[in-house]
């Protein structure tokens, strides 16, 4: 099987990082049928694939079509204020549909879940999904493009995986800015460079094209990193992050 099927098949049956209250969503309820043409060309970055690889779940789907699809908009300045990820039609329903879609990998310290660069953090995402991305389509610049388009639901997408430190006694939150985090996301584990001898199986690296299914086959195992994060799965598809012993303050 391709990367590209492999990653489509897991976006389609992956659960959200969260549970499902409003606005989150999953994909698990769409069909399941093999899409006729998912090649990708576009930028190659995770974020980018995986929006394109979303897009084409909903275009398989039975009951959605998508109207428009990353539309940016500009303030009277043009300055840009964002993009819009997908607008989508339910046929079932007969009504428009904003949809933010997302994926993201945080570990988790000192209560905080943060990104391997730690840079990014899974309380300021959210934050900026539910108060800034899911609000474009309310504002006066959408509207003024899209007049016809003022009364669209709110729906987020996001997917990933969620890690944890075994060789740490740390409490791990079940919540995030209210919303309950869905436990069985929370299935990687990570550890500083001074504890992988703890890790007792072999590692081995992924790009980052293949940080959400996984490895197929195997070549060579990891040798102990230095001075970088790395993520590595094992044979039997444990997901590990490794980062250096200054992360996330160094």
């Amino acid at each position: 099987m391709s990367k590209l099927m492999l990653f489509y098949n897991w976006i389609a049956n992956t659960p959200s990082l969260f549970k499902l209250t409003p606005p989150f969503e999953s994909l698990l309820s769409f069909s399941s049928k093999t899409p006729v043409d998912i090649a990708y060309e576009g930028n190659p970055r995770l974020g980018f694939l995986y929006q394109h690889l979303c897009s084409k779940v909903f275009e398989n789907s039975d009951h959605y079509t998508i109207e428009l699809e990353e539309l940016q908009l500009n303030d009277s300045n043009g300055q840009t204020i964002g993009a819009i990820d997908l607008i989508l039609k339910n046929s079932q329903t007969n009504k428009r549909e904003h949809w933010e879609v997302a994926i993201k990998f945080y570990l988790l310290h000192q209560g905080t879940w943060f990104g391997p660069n730690a840079h990014d953090q899974l309380d300021k995402k959210l934050d900026r999904m539910l108060s800034h991305q899911l609000k474009m389509s309310n504002s006066k610049e959408f509207l003024a493009q899209q007049p016809e388009m003022n009364d669209l639901s709110k729906h987020l997408l996001l997917q990933g995986r969620l890690y944890i430190n075994p060789f740490s006694s740390e409490f791990t939150p079940t919540h995030c800015l209210g919303y309950e985090i869905d436990p069985s996301q929370i299935s990687g584990y990570w550890c500083y460079e001074h504890q992988w001898e703890l890790i007792n199986e072999p590692l081995f690296e992924l790009d980052k094209q293949y940080w959400a299914t996984g490895l197929e086959q195997f070549e060579q195992p990891l040798k102990k990193p230095s001075g970088r994060f790395i993520h590595a799965q094992t044979q039997q598809k444990i997901f590990w992050f490794v980062v250096p012993d200054s992360w996330p303050y160094g």
